[in-house]
This record gives C-alpha cells, sequence and structure tokens, in this order.
C-alpha cells in the first residue's frame, strides 16, 4: 500500500465520538382540545392524524375521524391534505382539501387546534468512511461527518444552507450536492447575491415582463425559473437586502414566481440551497435578516471549517488540485511534492482557505521544473524562511503574468527554441502554441 493511502487508512479507522448537528424542521402542538401539550415531531415524509393508535398524531378527541388527515412532504415543504374527514379539515379557520403549511400555521381537527411550529433538532452522526463528497477533499473529522449528513439528505430535497469562510469550496460544495441528487441532470443555476446591484436583482431572481422598467426591452425569465426542475443555488444570501427577503420567502413557501410588472404567477419546482459567509442566526438577533426566511433556508445547516481549522487535510487537497492543475497546463505527469513542501504548506494559515491554495500551486506549476514542486515554488512568506527569496519580484503578479513571465523567460534561455522550452516547462508543444498565442508572446 503506498504510503499516503496508508496513513489515510489509519486515519479513517480512528475511533472518533459522533458529532452533532442541527437541523432545521417542524412540530405539530396541539394547542387546544382534549389532548392539548402533545407534540408529534414531523421527522418522515409522512405524519397522519386521528383517533386510531395506527396514526402518527393519536387525538383522544370524539369530533375527529379515525384517519382524519395526512402531512405529506413534496419538494420541501409539508403538505396537509383532508382524509374524507366527517367533519372537515381546517388551516387558519378555512377548510381545506389540500393545502400547505407554513410555519405558525394552525390546523382545525374537529374541537382540536394543532399549531405548526418550527424547531431545532440535534442529530448525532458518524464520521463518513469516505474522504471525499464529489469533488470536496478532506478527511479531518470535522469534514468526513459533514460528508456524512449529506449523504444522509443528499438524495431528498431539503434546502440547505453552508456556512463558511470566503475560499473554503461552498460552491463547489453546493455543486456535489446538486450532482450527487435525483436533479442531477437538470439545470444548476448559481446567483451571487453580492455581485448584483441591488435594484436589478429583483428583475435577476424572479425575471421581469417587457415594458417593466425602463431597459426592459423584452421579456425575461428569472433564477428561480431558468432553474426550474433543478437546482438554485444563492451565493451570499446574506447580502439580500432586507426589502427584498419577503418576496424570496413567497417563492421558498408557494414555489411560485411574479415577474417584475407582471401579474401572472408561474409554478417552479427547485431545489434551494443557499450560502454565506456571515453567521445567519447573529444576523436574525441583529435583525439584518427575517427569521422566517433563516428558518425557511437551513433545514439543514452546514459549516465549512477553515483550511487552517483542518491542516491535517491540506496533503490530501493539495494532491487532488496539483493532478486537476497538471491536466489544465497539459503535464502528462502531476509533479511530486516534496515532503518539505508540504511542512511549509501546513504551517501557512491560508487566510484565503482552499482558493488560496489552489492559486499558490498553479503559481508553483507555472514557475517550477514541472517534476517536483519544492518550498521555493511557493513563493509564500514561509516558504522564504525555508531558504528561497529568489522570486520576490513575482509577489503580487496574477497568475497570467507569472504564467506569460515563465514562457518568455524559458524562450530566452532556449534561443527561442519552442521544442525545447515546451519540453522545460514539461508542456506539449500545441499547449505552449496556445498559451504564447493567448499571452500574445511572439
Amino acid at each position: 500500500m503506498a504510503e499516503k493511502d496508508k496513513h489515510a487508512t489509519e486515519y479513517l479507522n480512528k475511533d472518533v465520538k459522533p458529532q452533532s448537528f442541527v437541523v432545521h424542521g417542524g412540530k405539530l402542538v396541539v394547542v387546544s382540545g382534549p389532548d392539548q401539550g402533545k407534540e408529534v415531531v414531523v421527522n418522515k415524509p409522512e405524519i397522519t392524524l386521528g383517533t386510531t393508535k395506527t396514526n402518527d398524531m393519536v387525538l383522544s378527541d370524539t369530533t375527529v375521524s379515525r384517519k382524519h388527515a395526512v402531512l405529506k412532504e413534496v419538494s420541501g415543504r409539508f403538505m396537509l391534505n383532508d382524509m374524507n374527514s366527517t367533519n372537515g379539515t381546517f388551516l387558519n379557520n378555512l377548510r381545506i382539501r389540500e393545502a400547505f403549511l407554513d410555519f405558525g400555521a394552525l390546523i382545525g381537527l374537529g374541537n382540536t387546534r394543532i399549531s405548526f411550529v418550527p424547531f431545532e433538532d440535534r442529530v448525532e452522526v458518524f464520521p463518513s468512511e469516505q474522504n471525499h463528497f464529489g469533488t470536496i477533499y478532506g478527511q479531518s473529522v470535522k469534514m468526513r461527518t459533514i460528508f456524512a449528513m449529506l449523504e444522509r439528505v443528499v438524495k431528498t430535497d431539503a434546502t440547505i444552507i453552508i456556512e463558511g469562510e470566503t475560499g473554503t469550496g461552498k460552491e463547489l460544495l453546493a455543486k456535489a450536492i446538486h450532482e450527487t441528487s435525483s436533479r442531477a441532470d437538470k439545470p444548476f443555476v448559481v446567483f451571487d447575491c453580492s455581485a448584483v446591484a441591488q435594484n436589478l436583482i429583483e428583475s435577476e431572481l424572479f425575471g421581469h415582463e417587457k415594458g417593466a422598467f425602463t431597459g426592459a426591452a423584452a421579456a425575461r425569465q428569472g433564477v428561480f425559473e431558468q432553474a426550474d426542475t433543478g437546482t438554485v443555488f444563492l451565493d451570499e444570501i446574506g447580502e439580500l437586502g432586507i426589502d427584498l427577503q419577503p418576496r424570496l420567502l413567497r417563492v421558498l413557501e408557494n414555489r411560485e414566481v411574479k415577474r417584475v410588472g407582471g401579474n401572472k404567477t408561474s409554478k417552479v419546482n427547485v431545489r434551494v440551497i443557499a450560502a454565506t459567509n456571515r453567521d445567519l442566526a447573529e444576523e436574525v438577533k441583529k435583525g439584518s435578516f427575517r427569521e422566517d426566511l433563516f428558518y425557511r433556508l437551513s433545514v439543514l445547516r452546514l459549516n465549512i471549517p477553515s483550511l487552517r481549522e483542518r491542516k491535517e487535510d491540506i496533503p490530501l487537497i493539495t494532491r487532488h488540485l496539483v493532478a486537476n492543475l497538471a491536466a489544465e497546463y497539459g503535464i502528462e505527469t502531476p509533479p511530486e511534492v516534496k515532503p518539505e513542501t508540504f511542512d511549509i504548506l501546513k504551517s501557512h494559515d491560508w487566510p484565503g482557505n482552499v482558493r488560496e491554495l489552489r492559486n499558490v500551486l498553479s503559481r508553483a506549476l507555472a514557475m517550477g521544473n514541472r517534476s517536483e514542486i519544492e518550498p521555493r515554488d511557493l513563493l509564500l512568506s514561509s516558504a522564504k524562511q525555508a531558504g528561497s527569496d529568489s522570486f520576490d519580484s513575482l509577489a503580487g503578479m496574477s497568475l497570467d503574468e507569472i504564467e506569460k513571465t515563465a514562457i518568455v523567460q524559458t524562450l530566452e534561455k532556449h534561443g527561442g527554441n519552442k521544442t525545447k522550452t515546451a519540453k522545460a516547462l514539461g508542456i506539449a508543444y500545441s499547449t505552449l502554441y496556445e498559451k504564447m498565442k493567448k499571452h500574445q508572446i511572439k
């Protein structure tokens, strides 16, 4: 067994304790009637209510039918259905055949009144035996616990909110969830709430009709219509203005959208994943984020730890990134990462997290000898302390600038010979030609 695989297996076989995750859900609470105070947690796809003992919520009210009503999960929401009861089923004092429930809804069955309320539940899971979920890698307990929770819910349509610092891979995780779900062959649409002007967000999210505002020359679908049958990823949801949050809440509750300037509503069937680098629970306390929207979004709430909190994951992530980057650079055999290079990588604080690590490795491949990555190739302050200060002039340069510099300097070294330059850089001649064309190198 390879040394790295041996260490990974030893790590995965460590005696670890289950970890707790907060899952947001709903419960039925009898607020009046003979069974006042009785509670049932809605923790499965179907909850039945009635007087027979086979029901999930058994009621002693003689005005309630034997099997009076059923609560079913439909596309991540809960629908209440009357089961041909004698005295009918009521929702907020209106008799219904079927209707979606919102938190705070009051259900009437005979002389019994039942409230549907949100709650938090702590679920204990053991870390997964897998060291990756899709393209997200990690063998730390924290990451494998996240993988274990996702393995349990990924096939459902549960709404998920992902919290974590910038660069931790929230969008990659959202895409991995989509690609592992039953909607994998359907659209995956990303909307960054922080990248669109506030006055345009409403149109981008919900669409607009022709003439809805100045410049609306044609009707346009919004993000939710574009993602119909698939997944919407709402990045940086914490940046969404408080005035737009009610509209988003209505979409999540009713699964229908109304375009700006339109009168008709359209049904949409989407799974919603949101992400933020803020602590939304704290934002709720400060009043900048609606509590009802927070509960609707965070059926499952995940927090991706920063890279400095899981430095044991760095070797695994590095090997994965180097293999991908080598393929991008046209390098047939990924370079070996020297043990002392791993020491440097693990000693760095990584304020930019995995994104910063990828940039550092990309820079190393652009400037290194392509057969191995040494500390001096990293251009990190910690690497300089290990004995390299030869690349000071490259600090602050973009990756494109560094790549261009590497090609130009290598061409000069080999007198303009492209064959020798490609060989020295460890890339195919055709790849060198394309990169010279890209950087306008003559």
